[in-house]
Order: structure tokens, then C-alpha cells, then sequence
């Protein structure tokens, strides 16, 4: 197996960061399409923000959701999507980065992925 070059790498990751938002796009896509089938539903009065309940606020939730066909659901997945995307190329990189033997973008990748999974553990509320 030979080693990828920084120009092999930049090309898969931009593959894999099109490929995420395309899949995030798509789902939300499919999920707007869900919400707006009913015509005839009340309006919702969007001149005060209400948020989501919890189901649309922790992953177990969602998925249910999902599974129920729920349109919040999809939507909410889709952007669960967007979100995990950049966090997907942090682990692209650092696995490029292992295979071209460059351990000090290896340890700043590292570090950025903990900060990301430490955002995402502890900044919810």
C-alpha cells in the first residue's frame, strides 16, 4: 500500500465533506417534503419561537422519531447530518495524516477532535 499524498487526501476529504452535505441536504429535503404534505393543517404561528420538544433533542429521540416517519424527526436528522460532517473530516484527517507518518498533524487533529467531542458532550443543556 502505497502512501497518499497531500493531494490524494484533500481530494477524499472533499469527496467525503460533498458526499456528507448532499446526504444532509437530501434528508432535510425529504423530511421538508413530510411536514409540508398536509395542506390542510393549522398554520403554525411562528411569530413566537417555541422549541422542539426532547424527542427532537437527543439522538435516541430522533431516531424513534424517524422510524415513526415523524418530518421534525427527518428534518432534525438531517441536521444531526450537517453537524457530524466536519467532525467525519477531523477523522479523514487523522486517518490520512496516521498513513503519511506525520505525527505532529496527527496529535493537532487528535486534539481537535477531543475539543469537538467534548463541545458536543458537555455543551448541551
Amino acid at each position: 500500500m502505497s502512501v497518499p499524498t497531500d493531494h490524494d487526501l484533500d481530494l477524499s476529504v472533499a469527496s467525503m465533506l460533498r458526499f456528507g452535505v448532499s446526504l444532509a441536504a437530501l434528508v432535510v429535503l425529504i423530511g421538508g417534503v413530510l411536514y409540508l404534505r398536509h395542506p390542510f393543517a393549522p398554520i403554525p404561528d411562528y411569530k413566537q419561537f417555541v422549541a422542539g420538544g426532547p424527542e427532537l433533542r437527543t439522538l435516541s429521540g430522533i431516531y424513534d422519531g424517524v422510524k415513526r416517519l415523524n418530518a421534525r424527526s427527518i428534518i432534525q436528522l438531517g441536521l444531526v447530518l450537517l453537524i457530524a460532517t466536519p467532525v467525519a473530516r477531523v477523522v479523514f484527517c487523522v486517518i490520512g495524516f496516521s498513513r503519511q507518518h506525520k505525527p505532529l498533524y496527527i496529535v493537532v487533529s487528535l486534539i481537535v477532535l477531543a475539543v469537538l467531542i467534548y463541545s458536543f458532550t458537555n455543551g448541551a443543556v
